[in-house]
């Protein structure tokens, strides 16, 4: 199961990249956000099929490795799954923000997110993310380090839901006092302009909530490590733990399916890539 999704999702998402690239009508900061987000998952594919072949190899007697290599080794995967987590929660909130100021500073987002500030945001994020899945990785063995993820996600998701409940809020109003509006000039300009906004809210909605239902029973389980790890309903939760990681890389696969369902301009560069491969 594990070989067959992380397969599947690892090819998905590299197309969302290439057609990112290549189309220059997807070249702005949403779409390099979600190109970025599109790189996580593939950290979290590649990681699991990494370890999948190295464990068939390892079982079979094709490699034989000492207990401190193995150590390092799994050090290794745990660590891409860590910079995935911190960089998927870090790009959806890059991208609630950039919806956020598309809808409400409309006339001065060209001014505030450049292409220099969008490349200075990205590189940030790769280098939190690198820097926080080493530092977890090295004290791993420490409840801080636990707690200090299972805070972020939750601060995160906090975040992201605060700014996309203002911003529906805020444009269901404005969607009213629009159609207030005698002039039929000013009705065909905004209308548009804010219903485009809005579906890509909406999308970023849809891939927020996938995320949740996808790792929060991982970060629960995080968190039940802290709380209760002797407990015997914690510990029959636990049981469930290769469901989990089911579960994450089947949110690998799922958004790329949201964002060719969603973007008619994304789906249609898909098409054309998938033809020419053929």
């Amino acid at each position: 199961i594990f070989l067959a999704l992380c397969l599947f999702t690892l090819v998905e998402n590299i197309l969302v990249v290439v057609a990112i690239l290549k189309n220059h009508n997807l070249h702005s900061p949403m779409y390099y956000f979600l190109c970025c987000l599109a790189v996580s998952d593939m950290l979290v594919s590649i990681s699991h099929l990494m370890e999948s072949m190295y464990m068939f190899l390892r079982n079979y007697g094709v490699i034989v490795v000492d207990g401190k290599t193995e150590i390092q080794v799994d050090n290794i995967f745990d660590m891409m799954i860590c910079c995935s987590v911190v960089s998927s929660l870090s790009f959806l909130a890059a991208i609630a923000v950039d919806r956020y100021i598309t809808i409400f500073y409309a006339l001065r987002y060209h001014n505030i997110m450049t292409h220099r500030r969008v490349l200075i945001v990205i590189s940030g994020i790769w280098l939190f993310s690198t820097v926080c899945s080493v530092l977890f990785i090295i004290y791993s063995e420490k409840k801080e380090v636990i707690l200090c993820l299972i805070v972020f996600f939750v601060l995160m998701m906090v975040l992201m839901v605060a700014l996309y409940i203002h911003m529906f809020a805020l444009a269901r109003r404005h969607a009213r006092s629009i159609t207030t509006l005698q002039m039929g000039t000013m009705r065909r300009v905004m209308v548009p302009h804010s219903r485009v906004n809005m579906k890509g809210a909406v999308t970023l909605s849809i891939l927020l909530g996938i995320f949740f239902v996808c790792w929060g029973p991982f970060f629960l389980h995080l968190t039940l490590i802290l709380s209760c790890p002797k407990h015997i309903l914690c510990i029959n939760y636990f049981k469930f733990f290769n469901f989990y990681i089911i579960l994450i890389i089947c949110n690998s696969v799922i958004d790329p399916i949201i964002y060719a369902f969603r973007s008619r301009e994304l789906r249609k560069t898909l098409r054309d890539i998938l033809l020419c491969s053929w």
